[in-house]
């Protein structure tokens, strides 16, 4: 089946073909059982990690992936960056505790449509998968004027390396499995204190975390 058989979403009668990944079981059925009450959608797959939930994508194509962001294997940011970089027709909603302007910002940036809390009312994630379906974006209101305004100071290189100190991993440990030598990771980790204005990689983590830039 071709992309623009997948995309045909004014096609009258059509439902829209939704993949759901969460990695808490609960929650995933509670998700998929709610959008399925809805006459237009069908919950086509379900995944519990990140590497599922990409193969559910690349083989059924659907027309929205409902993701949340930390699952095991790959998150939701990742997925859409893949989703984005693959030019599927895929479309991205996200549905998250971290209502955190750093993640929406780095949602925004791997090409993510819709970006809502968990906490909000359900007709809200009703609307907001239709209108992302259609081709537009539904943003948390309280979160979208503070992604532009709060600027992620850290890398890519310097965010994977903070995650790994603050797993309490060793400059050594780390080097290891980025493929890096321990003075650059000393250097990227001594960069990203300095940015983040701390005393140290575990304060540097701490508030990496709180801003939502890990």
């Amino acid at each position: 089946m071709s992309a623009d058989e997948h995309r045909r979403d004014e096609e009258p009668g059509r439902r829209i073909r939704v993949v759901v990944a969460e990695d808490q079981g609960m929650v995933l059925g509670a998700l998929a059982a709610l959008l399925e009450l809805e006459d237009d959608v069908a919950v086509v797959g379900r995944a519990t990690d990140g590497e599922r939930a990409w193969a559910l994508v690349t083989d059924l194509v659907p027309d929205v992936l409902v993701s949340d962001i930390e699952m095991p294997g790959a998150t939701g940011l990742d997925l859409a960056a893949r989703i984005r970089d693959a030019r599927l027709p895929t479309r991205v909603l996200i549905v998250t505790t971290f209502g955190r302007p750093g993640y929406l910002r780095r949602a925004l940036d791997a090409g993510v449509c819709g970006y809502l809390l968990k906490d909000q009312p359900s007709e809200e994630l009703t609307a907001a998968l239709r209108r992302v379906a259609a081709g537009g974006r539904a943003i948390a209101p309280e979160l979208a004027e503070a992604a532009w305004t709060v600027a992620d100071p850290l890398s890519e290189r310097e965010r994977a390396v903070l995650r790994l100190a603050e797993e309490g991993r060793s400059n050594k440990e780390i080097a290891e499995a980025l493929g890096l030598a321990p003075g650059t990771v000393r250097n990227y980790l001594s960069e990203a204190v300095q940015k983040l204005g701390a005393a140290n990689r575990v304060e540097a983590a701490r508030i990496a975390r709180a801003n939502g830039w890990l």
